[in-house]
């Protein structure tokens, strides 16, 4: 066997407590500016948010999460589910200027035998992709090679969402202008 690679971030993971009582997702509106940025949160609207997935398969690996604290779509209030994926589609727009990915695998994992690792709270995961990005590492050495620290990437893609709080993500058809409000 050859020289060991070495992942060491993934201990952070490893050690982590599982099942604890207070969601990982829940408090991001109350949290501090400065806990947002330890959370790697990007951006955050009335109703779900953005944040860097901390054991990302690819550099800019995004969550977009409700604050509404439920398992699955079908829980979702319309409002909520609405506005989720407002910002899911919001977020890849600014994903693919800030990084300039050419693809993006876009999913969601319900429930923990399609793999969520946070089961309790849906997410929905967007994974920039670039040709020619899938290497032999995970394959070898169940390894990812990714190229830029977590808070660098975070504070790459602060100026690609800096905008999106004061946009209307969270208002659609059924929202203030519905209701007869200004935007």
């Amino acid at each position: 066997m050859g020289n060991p690679l070495w992942a060491p971030w993934r201990i952070e993971y490893i050690l982590a407590p599982k099942g604890q009582a207070d969601c990982i997702f829940c408090g991001i509106p109350r949290a501090s500016e400065q806990e947002q940025r330890d959370r790697l949160v990007v951006a955050t609207t009335r109703r779900a948010f953005v944040m860097l997935n901390r054991y990302p398969f690819a550099s800019g690996h995004l969550l977009i999460v409700p604050h509404a604290h439920v398992a699955s779509l079908d829980a979702l209030e319309p409002a909520d589910h609405e506005a989720l994926f407002r910002l899911v589609r919001e977020s890849t727009t600014r994903l693919r200027a800030a990084l300039k990915c050419e693809g993006m695998n876009v999913g969601i994992n319900l429930g923990t035998a399609a793999g969520a690792g946070i089961a309790e709270h849906l997410h929905v995961h967007i994974v920039p992709r670039w040709p020619g990005d899938t290497n032999f590492m995970p394959v070898l050495a169940d390894a990812r090679v990714v190229p830029q620290a977590l808070e660098a990437t975070r504070d790459h893609l602060l100026g690609f969402f800096a905008d999106l709080p004061a946009s209307v993500v969270d208002e659609g058809p059924h929202g203030r202008a519905a209701r007869g409000e200004a935007l």
